[in-house]
């Protein structure tokens, strides 16, 4: 699996960025490409630089090929003086094995993976992994590790993979934990980590260094990053954190400090900005299984059965149509970048009974982003925000368990049995499974290599992407859903196109944007 590095801390978010990524979208190279099975570094939405075009060896010199490089920031761009050293990995035992032990400057990793014949190269990002020269002393690098905003499957393995990897690649002993998130570098005490503490810690659920909400303060953090000596900061966490990241790497830059800021991002819901799949997805389609599953046999063991599950994505419906598809038992699934309506012809409602009458039950699955739309036309909307600025949502399963039962009862004076699950937090709280532990231990291990080469402002993963991460209703994998569970698309269809969606639909799929309601 190749990973690469991008730059995502410069900038707005989500503006363009450098960034390690792991790449798990593309074919298994074994490159650096974090997402895409390959592991590269590339811009990061957080650190915007300025993309290079350079023209390939071609025979033709005339002939531009529109190969493009999106950079990742250095600490050389901003400290030119800066001395190298030769990387402590060439006299390592675990590498001495390995064909080619350092990727090369020249090696990156192509942000496209299906390219036409004729189209030209595009974007490519740094190919993430171990270099010939680091710009750290082992002995004199301080390390600290802080992890921020919600749980997520996988954060401990990462905590652990970073330890590791600093300790026995680099031979780095001075290693921090900053407890309880960003407010932890100036209110809480700091806890030293060394592969012995940190051993079994990926057996646990949640995290090992605590976590919170908010509590970002730039000066404050920089400032006890400088006091306490810190040059390399590892920053666990989802879209608000690592805007957090990228306001500690400019001030970093700002002030001129030898200190390098890689970020590693962390979102249960698969949504972030700057990669293609995020640690801890995998753990959480599986485990969302056994819901499902329970919904399934609840249902199926009474008369006109209706089981809701809901599940994870505020904007993004990845765990609900992965688990969908994995479950085979689900008969609708309903996620936010999908609009969907109750009544009339073509509604859930007139599903929910036609299923009802053909099997006896029907098992919905929902993330809990869908819908807010009905929600907050029925209900009294909430205006709220969480200390990391996202609105809080209405509890659409709750509101759709009721609507079906009033429809059904009230209306159609049908009796139904209504079987409700939500294992959000079930689900948050386990430890990662092995797939993603794998993964973890590549974003760990790229991030660290990273640092140590001097790189900074950067994320890891598998690839770069400058919009937040939703499902695309016109992309193969939502048809392969609606194949599956045979449910309605709820969307306006041409009957004189034989039920070809109509031109107007897609233009307006492919424009939107989620939005919190």
């Amino acid at each position: 699996m190749d990973l690469s590095i991008s730059s995502p801390f410069r900038g707005a978010f989500p503006a363009p960025t450098s960034t390690f990524i792991l790449n798990p979208k593309s074919r298994c190279s074994h490159s650096l490409n974090l997402f895409k099975h390959r592991n590269s570094y590339s811009k990061n939405p957080l650190f915007s630089r300025q993309k290079i075009p350079i023209r390939a060896q071609v025979s033709d010199p005339a002939v531009d090929d529109g190969f493009v490089i999106d950079d990742v920031p250095h600490l050389t761009d901003f400290l030119p003086d800066l001395p190298s050293y030769p990387n402590p990995l060439q006299n390592s035992q675990a590498y001495a094995i390995v064909k080619q032990t350092f990727v090369r400057p020249e090696d990156v990793v192509a942000q496209k993976i299906v390219v036409q014949k004729d189209s030209s190269r595009g974007v490519h990002f740094r190919r993430a992994g171990p270099r010939e020269k680091v710009y750290f002393k082992s002995e004199e690098v301080r390390a600290c590790i802080v992890t921020c905003g919600g749980l997520c499957p996988g954060i401990n393995t990462v905590i652990r993979e970073i330890v590791c990897g600093l300790n026995y690649m680099y031979g780095v002993d001075d290693i921090l934990g900053i407890q309880g998130g960003y407010r932890g570098f100036y209110s809480k005490n700091t806890s030293t980590l060394t592969p012995k503490v940190v051993n079994d810690i990926h057996k646990r659920g949640g995290t090992f260094l605590l976590t919170s909400r908010g509590g970002h303060d730039t000066q404050k953090i920089v400032d006890n990053i400088q006091d306490r000596g810190i040059n390399q900061v590892y920053i666990i966490g989802g879209d608000g954190t690592q805007r957090g990241a990228s306001r500690i790497y400019e001030e970093v830059e700002k002030r001129g400090l030898k200190v390098a800021v890689a970020g590693i991002p962390k979102t249960i819901d698969n949504d972030i900005a700057v990669i293609d799949k995020s640690f801890g997805f995998d753990t959480a389609v599986e485990e969302a299984q056994r819901a499902i599953n329970a919904a399934h046999v609840e249902v199926e063991s009474v008369e006109n059965g209706i089981g809701i599950v809901k599940l994870m994505g505020r904007y993004s419906g990845f765990i609900a149509m992965f688990a969908t598809l994995a479950s085979r038992d689900v008969d609708c699934c309903l996620i936010p970048e999908s609009p969907f309506y109750l009544e009339g012809k073509g509604g859930l409602f007139e599903f929910i009974e036609e299923r009802l009458k053909e099997n006896r039950h029907i098992v919905i699955v929902v993330a809990e982003g869908a819908g807010q739309e009905y929600l907050a036309q029925s209900m009294q909307g909430i205006d709220e925000k969480d200390a990391s600025g996202n609105r809080l949502l209405l509890d659409v399963g709750l509101w759709l368990t009721q609507n079906i039962k009033d429809h059904f009862t009230k209306q159609r004076k049908m009796a139904i049995n209504m079987k409700y699950i939500d294992p959000t937090y079930m689900i948050r709280a386990i430890p990662s499974n092995a797939s993603d532990n794998i993964y973890c231990t590549l974003l760990a291990q790229s991030a660290v290599h990273g640092a140590m080469a001097g790189y900074t402002g950067f994320t890891v993963g598998p690839h770069v992407t400058e919009t937040q991460n939703t499902v695309k209703l016109t992309d193969r994998m939502w048809a392969r859903l609606l194949a599956s569970t045979n449910q309605p698309s709820f969307l306006n269809c041409d009957e004189s196109t034989g039920g070809k969606v109509c031109k107007d639909t897609i233009d307006l799929i492919n424009n939107m944007k989620i939005t919190s309601i």
